[in-house]
């Protein structure tokens, strides 16, 4: 969205509608055509007062009306975003974030922030049952959905099992399908959710305000001989995720 001669005419109070009405429709038609993507940061309000000639106050009931419709979602002291698209549910069933997303008809990519080898913390020994110290791989990366930042998962493996792990391409590559190929089986895992609110480093990449609950979930993924194969903490922000489960009722004794 720009004010070069692409930009919509200034708005006119010779139209029937009011300004406030004129101009929310002039910014919803900016974004269904695809100026702004989902998750994207909409220019700062000057800007878009300087480009539909129209005072601030008008502006932000503007503003407000496409946050009432799901337009948009305000951050504060960040700005106003375009609505991520509408929450897909997450199976019940053990999937890598890739295949999820492929099963939903989206693209998956990520944004690697980090990833070394280091030496196990006693958490982390306990978490892999081995022994404090022993290499560990870690690879941190925002995860996203059709360009959405989603989730920010830090994830770790065994070094024995990463080898050759620091020249994959982890913004396009499976962390799950790069363990599999190596003849791996990921079998089961055992998961925690809890909510917790954002810092500000994590807001940052999910492009949220600090404090805004995200939900963390941990897991620790076995074989079927119960090995672990890797850890993960994926925080996800929490109007972008739901899990889907069911639970059965066992017989009364």
């Amino acid at each position: 969205m720009s004010t070069d001669q692409t930009a919509p005419p200034a708005l006119t109070t010779e139209y029937p509608e009011p300004l406030w009405l004129q101009a929310k429709t002039a910014l919803r038609e900016r974004i269904a055509a695809g100026e702004v993507k989902p998750g994207s940061r909409l220019p700062p309000e000057r800007e878009l007062c300087q480009m539909l000639a129209i005072s601030r106050v008008t502006l932000r009931k503007a503003l407000t009306a496409l946050v009432e419709e799901g337009v948009l979602r305000p951050a504060h002291g960040r700005g106003w975003y375009v609505a991520a698209p509408e929450r897909k549910e997450w199976p019940n069933t053990l999937e890598s974030f890739t295949e999820t997303a492929h099963r939903m008809g989206l693209v998956p990519t990520s944004r690697v922030l980090r990833r070394e080898l280091g030496t196990s913390t006693f958490d982390e020994a306990e978490a892999f049952q081995i022994a404090p110290g022993t290499p560990l791989f870690r690879v941190d990366r925002v995860r996203m959905l059709d360009g959405v930042p989603i989730a920010v998962d830090e994830s770790f493996v065994p070094a024995d099992i990463a080898a050759g792990f620091d020249r994959v391409d982890f913004t396009s590559r499976s962390l799950y399908d790069t363990i599999a190929e190596l003849g791996f089986q990921l079998d089961r895992a055992d998961t925690t959710i809890e909510a917790r609110p954002a810092d500000s480093v994590l807001a940052g990449h999910l492009a949220i305000a600090a404090g805004t609950p995200v939900l963390e979930m941990r897991q620790i993924v076995r074989d079927r001989a119960q090995r672990p194969l890797l850890s993960s903490a994926i925080r996800y922000a929490g109007d972008r995720y739901r899990l889907r489960t069911s639970f059965t009722r066992g017989n009364p004794t």
